[in-house]
């Protein structure tokens, strides 16, 4: 076992987080993991091939100095960023229609069309009483009245209206403000859910309690920033300041992919001696298998430890990375240890196991998988033919997704339209795209923005750029409300019109007059445009604008800027003393691109510093 470790290269120290020192015992080769009741087990070679090895018992510490920060209050950009040009000139005579007329929110109803996606893999803490249960229909008309009477309003009109609400007599039930912050959450208003939800705690419609503040924790950040939640949380009453806090405000730090305040809450957590459990660790585990997977074997030592055992979610985030990293093999060994520690995968997760076969070039396992999925279609039929939509169009085989789309046509839902949508899109068969979604607005009163956006998905990557621009104009006709994943769509196919300014110009107004939070890839992509053309000015305002909505501290974004730079052929002053600031260092390709700006740096020095010579000056007569 210990030759198949030392097989491959052994992970290197992340000096960068925990100032980490570790001796494995030969005698613990088990990394054990738990979620309430059950328990399971997975080796630590399941996940990592490779790794040092000593006589010693093991020993893992983590720490990190949470008070000694780098930041360089002096350091500016290297190149300024006017004002006066924060603003991109939105009057594009492109034939685009303005989105900034769209509606913030829709009359809510009973429509099924209010679907919003999960965020991916994380699991949302739960701070409200479960809102779907024990609601009377009086109540839930109640309840729907007050939501519609604040959703179309400023947000600064949120407290009058609550304030009116409660002097014509009416109070609010448990279940009523469940349901009424579940309901905003749902559709990203985030601004009104945390005016909401401050309004209750000042009027002491409810306690002010451990979960109040974790949920206002919950809010500030998604509503305002990471570093006032961060605020928020440093001026909690002494005896509210626990677990649930701290875990709120780490799973904040996730969402946001910041690794080193993630890797901050969670040293103190354990300085702090708050318990860490799987769900902790699992978190853990999602941040480094987003930004720096050789990162999560030391929440594996440190599960091993601490004798945590593993969860549902751990495995399959472990899966997942492995397909991601191509290494099929160990994917497969950890499905058959997910299998002896009795967790059945479920349907996602056979299909993310498909999805890694065929992106591996296995379509004979890959097709296994499906028969598989195929047996499951009794347990959860819709979730089974969503799975072989998109499954089928990534193999290129039509006339399954013809056989799957038939059987859900006469009465499908909306998920399987916009699979349906997704897989013919794939195919390159528009017109079959097309078809299902005249069929969705035939079916339905309302479609949200979500459903368009799958058909421009389409047409941007058929290169259907008439018919985007008429989706386009149809979705603002609609005044529906534009989410972020939505907004990211419509960015990357102004990108594809050739038209970054207008992708930059939308982008600004969603963000700042429509209080969102865009999405990381909304703001790299258009930065990439930037970084393209050499256009150093423009990629810094959106460096820093990335900054005010808390997608900082990633090496991604100063990959980008530096290539900027390169593409100028300018020098970037202080460039290391800004990713000091961050902490954030550098890997070896991102050295050559430090070693190719330094070049320019050496010569506009050389131009102004190298030696008279009279010979220049005399001209040839």
């Amino acid at each position: 076992m210990w030759a198949f470790r030392r097989a491959a290269v052994p992970l290197r120290p992340h000096g960068s987080w925990l100032g980490l020192s570790r001796v494995i015992s030969t005698k613990s080769d088990i990394i054990s993991f738990s979620v309430g009741s059950r328990a399971g087990t997975c080796t630590l070679e399941y996940f990592i091939s490779g790794r040092s090895s000593s006589s010693k018992e093991f020993y893992h510490s983590l720490s990190i100095s949470i008070g000694k920060r780098f930041f360089l209050e002096s350091c500016g950009y290297c190149s300024q960023p006017d004002a006066r040009d924060v603003i991109v000139n939105d009057k594009m005579e492109d034939g685009l229609p303005e989105l900034e007329t769209c509606a913030m929110a829709d009359k809510i109803g009973a429509s099924n069309a209010e679907e919003v996606d999960k965020e991916e893999l994380l699991p949302e803490l739960e701070f409200v009483e479960d809102a779907e249960k024990g609601v009377s229909s009086e109540k839930e008309s109640a309840t729907l009245e007050l939501l519609n009477s604040f959703m179309g309003i400023p947000n600064v009109a949120v407290s009058d209206v609550l304030k009116k609400w409660a002097e014509d007599g009416n109070k609010l039930s448990k279940e009523q403000i469940s349901r009424i912050l579940v309901s905003l959450k749902k559709r990203q208003m985030y601004w009104k859910a945390l005016q909401f939800h401050e309004w209750l705690g000042k009027s002491k419609q409810i306690d002010l309690t451990e979960q109040y503040y974790a949920t206002c924790i919950d809010l500030i950040s998604k509503a305002q920033t990471l570093e006032k939640a961060e605020k928020f949380v440093d001026n909690i009453p002494l005896s509210f300041k626990g677990e649930l806090a701290y875990r709120t405000l780490l799973r904040s730090c996730v969402l946001a992919l910041n690794m080193r305040k993630a890797e901050a809450v969670f040293n103190k957590m354990r300085e702090l001696n708050l318990p860490i459990d799987v769900d902790v660790c699992n978190q853990m585990i999602i941040l480094y298998k987003r930004l720096d997977k050789k990162k999560i074997a030391d929440i594996l030592l440190i599960m091993e430890k601490q004798d945590i055992k593993s969860s549902f979610l751990t495995y399959k985030l472990l899966i997942d990375t492995k397909g991601e990293s191509n290494d099929i093999m160990t994917m497969e060994r950890l499905v058959e240890a997910m299998k002896v520690d009795g967790f059945e995968p479920d349907i996602n997760t056979l299909n993310v196991i498909a999805k890694h076969y065929i992106s591996g070039g296995f379509k004979h396992k890959a097709e296994t998988v499906f028969k598989e999925i195929k047996e499951r279609k009794l347990e959860r039929i819709v979730e089974a033919r969503i799975s072989l939509l998109l499954l089928y169009a990534s193999l290129g085989r039509t006339d399954e997704v013809g056989k799957i789309w038939k059987d859900c046509e006469s009465d499908p839902t909306m998920q399987e339209c916009v699979a349906a949508i997704e897989a013919w899109g794939k195919l390159g068969k528009v017109e079959e795209a097309e078809a299902v979604f005249d069929l969705m607005l035939q079916k339905w009163e309302r479609i949200n923005s979500r459903q368009y956006a799958s058909l421009l998905k389409v047409y941007t990557n058929n290169k259907l750029l008439a018919k985007g621009k008429d989706l386009v104009k149809q979705l603002v006709d609609t005044g529906c409300w534009i989410d972020p994943l939505t907004w990211d769509i419509l960015v990357k196919f102004y990108i594809e019109s050739e038209n970054v300014e207008k992708a930059d110009s939308i982008l600004q107004k969603a963000a700042h007059t429509k209080r969102m939070r865009p999405r990381f890839t909304s703001f790299i992509a258009i930065m990439e445009q930037y970084a393209k053309r050499g256009d150093v000015h423009n990629t810094e305002l959106l460096f820093k604008r990335m900054k005010e909505f808390g997608y900082s501290g990633r090496l991604k974004i100063f990959e980008i800027l530096i290539q900027a730079y390169i593409n100028a052929k300018k020098p970037a002053y202080g460039f290391r003393e800004r990713m000091k600031a961050e902490n954030i260092f550098p890997n070896r390709a991102f050295v050559k691109q430090l070693a190719q700006v330094d070049a320019f740096s050496r010569e506009v020095v050389y131009r102004h510093e190298r030696p008279f010579n009279i010979d220049t000056c005399i001209s040839v007569q």
